[in-house]
This record gives structure tokens, C-alpha cells and sequence, in this order.
């Protein structure tokens, strides 16, 4: 199922949440007149949800109402001051338990609280539903109500009457639970149209980390799987999963060029649009500055750049890029080329998909650097989920004609023991090798291409030098053997029969 499509009823427009994130996911919004369940952990963000539901109700002309068994009015305005929010237009009803029903005089001898409580806080409820008239209605929350209900079968049948109640009447509801029960009731999963499931978990560091996933919506081809969301002034921000088969263009058959002679004819005359570059290599040989020249010469071409960096500060990678000779703060001035610096503590992995989604979709960048997979496995959960979140991002980037160059870090200078702490050479199109070897008391570099799919590439190993304020890819090494292992023998006598 794509994107556009829908199966919500025919001839009625989905409820939107006011959280486009959201809407994407539920194909559109909520199916009206239907009875929903928000649940997630206290802090998850289910107030909030729902008064931007609400919110979001007043902006399109409805009539709302917000009733609340747990939070007084009083904080419900200050999460909305909070948000920036104005709750102008919105009905709170609140059913707290007042002062005096704590005095001898409230307390019940002949019938059990719960008989007498619930259906007084119903009729509450019922009436001022039949006073209002609301087409939008929030609930909060369900574990005030489970308690007064006293057990199961009072409980379930409370939800049920409420369920046929509020449909009856052109309500679309939302009931929050705290999940605060601890029998893992189910009962309210069962009766409403639609389950929203959010979690929150605290990492050992960093910030907390926030998704939903759309336990049951009926009669909808909702995009399953887990959804990165956060909490930011304004409220809720969700970051759909990606899905790379919703977004295939045309294919378009160009090179992207480095502006390196000797590189681009090492790669066999550029890397393609829409195709992915592997670039590995020790510390410090050359692996962000080429990336950085890539994109510099897309800028001369009046093509726009994105760069993802996590390992240095964007002062720092400009810093050194005019050290040779690549005006990259003139790029990023110009608009051309734009540097995110990625911190992995606080950036959760769909957020930084919904990043990149944004630079191709609403920049329309033409080349994506991620510098480096080494800092983007910090910001994941698990190391076994790097590869699937990796090969879906390329493979998306790649749809959209966009060329990505990913940069590996290895673990080691020299020598045959260095490796990567997550191998993505089998997902890239192209990988580029650098290495530092040794010759006559002296450190220096060699680059070549070891892997091209779909095209023809130069096999030979280069010297690659960065000095004199540029980059320099000097001729291919023949008079060297071992090369790659760090400590290559020379043969230059051999050769020349001397």
C-alpha cells in the first residue's frame, strides 16, 4: 500500500491528530466516530496527544472536550502554557474527588463505593456530552474508571455502553491509560477501533528515547513497526518509519564527479547518482575531506550537499577543509551545502532518517555524506539493527536519485589487524579504501577502489596525499608490492634490471 492510500470509510475524511507524523501513519488520521485507546507509561506523552487532537479539532470549527478524572484543569493549561498552546475553544470538564467526600458524612455503608461512584461520574459524563454536543472527546484516564468499576465484568461493561454511546452520537474519542494496572488487562484493546501504543525507555546514557507503534486499527493498512517520536515545545513530533519502496523515481544514469582527475578515473569517471560509497580508512587519511571535495564540486555545479557528521564540530571540519583549499563556509553561505552536526545521544535513529527525508525532499540535495557509520552506530540501539536501518536509508537515497557517500572508520593506523566496528561494504554500490603504509622511514597514504558495481573501475593502487593546500591522487604504485598490508616491499631495482 502506498502512501496516498486509504481505506478509512468512504465519503468521510479522516480525523486529523494535528501531528503529521501521526497522520502519516494512520494513512490520513482517525476513522471518525470511533472509540480509541492511547496507552503508554506515565511521561509517555498521552496528554499531550490528546490535546493536540483536540487542538487540532478547534482549528477545523468542532466542538471538543477534554474530560479529566486524573489532572485538574490547572495543569492541563500549564502543559498547554508549556507547548505555547492556547486551550481557547476547548470544554475541560473535570470529575476529581472534591474535599468533602472525604468526611464521615460521604463515606457509603450500604452499597460498595464503586456501585454508587461509577454511575454518578457516568451520568457526569453523559450529560455534559448531551449539553456540549462535541464531535471530538479525550478521556483521562482509564484507571480512575477501572478502579471505581471494581472489577472486570463492571468495568467492561461500562466501556462497552460508553463505546455505543459516544459512536451513537458522531463522537471520536480517545481514552488514555497509564497502564498503571498491573493484570495486564486487555479489555479496552479489545472493544476500541484502534490501539496506539507508547513507550519510553531511559538509555544508560543520553536521553530518553520515545516511539509508538499502532497495535490494532481496523479496517486501515496503517504503516506497521515502531515510530521514533519526541516531545518538543509544540508538542509531539513523529518520525514515520521508512519505507524505501514508497519512494522509487525514475532512474537517471549521470556521475557525480569529484573535481579530482585521477580519483574520478579511478572510479571510473565519477560515483553514479543513486548509488552508495563506501569510504574506509584509519584515522586521519583523508576520508571527510574527500567526501567534503565531492561536495564542493557539486556545489560548482549549482547542486546542493547534505553533510551528517558525528565525529568533529562543523568549526572544525571547515577549519580544516580551507586548509586545502576547500571553501566550504562559502558553500554552506551560499546554500549550497548543508553541514548537521549529529549528536548520538540525543537523536534517535528515526529522527535522523526524518532528517535525511527532509534534505531530499525539501532541499532537494543532489549527494547525502554520512561522516560516520562509526558515530552512527552510537545512536543505535543494538548493533544487529544497524544493517536493516542502514540498507533501507541507501536504498531509499538511491530511489530518489541521490548519491550517498558513507564514511568507515577503522579500528588501527597500519598493518593487516585493522577493522571496522560494523561492515557495510556489502551494502554499498562502491567502497574506496585508504591506507597509511610505510616506505624508507616515511608514513604515507595509498587510495584505491576495491568494489563498483555496475560499471567498469580503475584496479590500481594510488598514492593520496594531502598537502600544499589541496589533495593530491598521484600515479598508480607499481614499483610497490604489499601496499595494502602497511609494509610493502619495493622493487624499483628489479624493474629496471639495475
Amino acid at each position: 500500500m502506498t502512501m496516498t492510500e486509504s481505506t478509512h470509510a468512504p465519503g468521510q475524511a479522516p480525523a486529523s491528530t494535528g501531528i503529521d507524523g501521526l497522520d502519516d501513519v494512520l494513512r490520513g488520521g482517525l476513522t471518525r466516530n470511533r472509540l480509541y485507546l492511547i496507552a503508554g507509561v506515565p511521561g509517555a506523552g498521552k496528554t499531550t496527544l490528546a490535546l493536540q487532537f483536540l487542538i487540532e479539532g478547534v482549528r477545523r470549527g468542532e466542538r471538543v472536550l477534554y474530560v479529566t478524572l486524573s489532572e485538574t484543569e490547572e495543569e492541563l493549561r500549564s502543559v498547554a502554557l508549556s507547548h505555547g498552546w492556547s486551550l481557547e475553544g476547548i470544554k475541560i470538564h473535570e470529575l476529581m474527588p472534591m474535599e468533602g467526600s472525604l468526611g464521615a458524612d460521604e463515606q457509603y455503608t450500604m452499597f460498595h463505593p464503586s456501585e454508587v461512584e461509577l454511575g454518578n461520574t457516568t451520568r457526569t459524563i453523559l450529560s455534559e456530552v448531551e449539553r456540549l454536543q462535541p464531535t471530538r472527546v479525550a478521556f483521562d484516564s482509564l484507571s480512575e474508571m477501572r478502579l471505581l468499576a471494581g472489577n472486570p465484568l463492571r468495568y467492561r461493561r461500562q466501556i462497552l455502553a460508553l463505546k455505543q454511546y459516544f459512536v451513537g452520537r458522531g463522537c471520536t474519542v480517545l481514552l488514555l491509560d497509564d497502564l498503571t494496572s498491573t493484570d495486564g488487562d486487555l479489555q479496552v484493546h479489545s472493544i476500541a477501533h484502534g490501539v496506539l501504543q507508547l513507550e519510553m525507555e531511559n538509555p544508560v546514557y543520553g536521553a530518553e528515547r520515545r516511539r509508538l507503534v499502532v497495535v490494532k486499527f481496523r479496517g486501515v493498512g496503517f504503516r506497521g513497526g515502531y515510530h521514533d517520536f519526541t516531545i518538543q515545545r509544540g508538542g509531539l513530533e513523529v518520525f514515520p518509519r521508512l519505507v524505501a519502496s514508497e519512494h522509487a523515481r525514475p532512474h537517471v544514469h549521470e556521475r557525480l564527479k569529484s573535481g579530482l582527475e585521477e580519483l574520478d578515473v579511478l572510479l571510473g569517471g565519477g560515483i553514479e547518482r543513486g548509488s552508495s560509497t563506501l569510504v574506509v580508512g584509519p584515522a586521519g587519511s583523508g576520508k571527510s575531506s574527500l567526501a567534503t571535495r565531492f561536495a564542493l564540486t557539486a556545489a560548482q555545479r549549482g547542486e546542493k550537499s547534505a553533510l551528517f557528521i558525528f565525529d568533529e564540530s562543523i568549526r572544525t571540519l571547515v577549519h580544516r577543509s580551507a586548509g586545502l583549499g576547500m571553501d566550504l563556509q562559502k558553500a554552506i553561505d551560499d546554500g549550497l551545502v548543508t553541514v548537521k552536526q549529529i549528536d548520538p545521544a540525543e537523536l534517535s535513529p528515526g529522527e535522523f532518517a526524518h532528517c535525511i527525508r527532509q534534505a531530499v525532499e525539501r532541499d532537494q540535495v543532489s549527494l547525502v555524506v554520512i561522516d560516520s557509520l562509526n558515530g552512527y552506530l552510537n545512536a543505535m540501539p543494538g548493533e544487529r539493527f544497524l544493517a536493516i536501518q542502514l540498507h533501507e536509508l541507501t536504498t531509499y537515497l538511491g530511489q530518489a536519485n541521490v548519491g550517498t557517500i558513507l564514511i568507515g572508520a577503522h579500528v588501527g593506523l597500519i598493518g593487516s589487524q585493522m577493522v571496522t566496528p560494523v561492515d557495510a561494504s556489502y551494502l554499498a554500490d562502491a567502497v574506496v579504501l585508504l591506507r597509511y603504509f610505510e616506505n624508507r622511514g616515511e608514513v604515507r597514504q595509498a587510495i584505491s577502489v576495491v568494489k563498483k558495481r555496475g560499471g567498469e573501475h580503475e584496479r590500481t593502487i594510488r598514492e593520496f596525499r594531502m598537502e600544499g593546500g589541496r589533495i593530491h591522487v598521484g600515479e598508480p604504485l607499481r614499483n610497490f608490492r604489499g601496499v595494502l598490508t602497511g609494509v610493502p616491499s619495493m622493487e624499483t631495482l628489479k624493474a629496471n634490471g639495475a
